[in-house]
């Protein structure tokens, strides 16, 4: 699969940038679920590879991911794609999953970009000092098991373009096919992007 495409006929896009995983049922759940938000809405493949991981391969998917495609590609992917549909939508949004969140943060330089959404991406770490041209919210468990969540959110707080939110649960809080799967938090956190997106101009 080259890439998911929902068209509404709005005036909005969402673009929605999956984990190591690839194109999995989450990233195709949530996809739908925007759709019906009125969005249309694009998913591209990252990966080098037509079918997604399983989370039992999570090893892989991660070497895979590091070795093959990296964020400087993953995010250069997605801005080639926001230049090919920028004629043809009034805004642009991006919503990133872990290292898919990070890619996102790093197109948030684009002009051709509107907001941001990022859920767990604990490498924005390593790229907090990037200069954002638009509004960015992101989303992080009570902890993540490769970094501490509050001094990250204690770091970016200064940016004023930039809005955390913390939910309980652990990486893969929103995702209902993972085992890590919260209910509570995956919906409260699809409330808040909403009504994040429904505010940008």
């Amino acid at each position: 699969m080259t890439r998911i495409e929902i068209k509404q006929h709005s005036d909005k896009a969402v673009i929605v940038v999956h984990e190591i995983y690839g194109l999995n049922s989450h990233i195709s759940t949530m996809c739908t679920k925007l759709a019906e938000q009125g969005y249309d809405v694009y998913a591209p493949n990252l990966l080098d590879r037509k079918e997604p991981f399983g989370y039992e391969q999570e090893q892989e998917a991660y070497r895979n991911f590091t070795e093959h495609v990296g964020f400087d590609k993953a995010s250069s992917a997605i801005l080639t794609l926001t230049g090919q549909l920028k004629p043809q939508y009034r805004q642009l949004f991006l919503v990133g999953f872990s290292v898919g969140a990070t890619a996102s943060w790093m197109c948030g330089m684009s002009p051709d970009i509107s907001a941001v959404v990022g859920y767990y991406g604990s490498r924005i770490r390593s790229y907090k000092e990037i200069n954002l041209a638009c509004p960015v919210l992101l989303f992080y468990p009570e902890a993540e098991p490769s970094f501490n969540v509050d001094e990250l959110i204690a770091e970016l707080r200064g940016n004023t373009q930039v809005q955390i939110r913390k939910f309980g649960g652990n990486h893969g809080f929103a995702d209902p096919y993972s085992p890590r799967y919260v209910q509570a938090s995956a919906e409260k956190a699809f409330g808040r992007m909403t009504d994040f997106l429904n505010s940008i101009g």
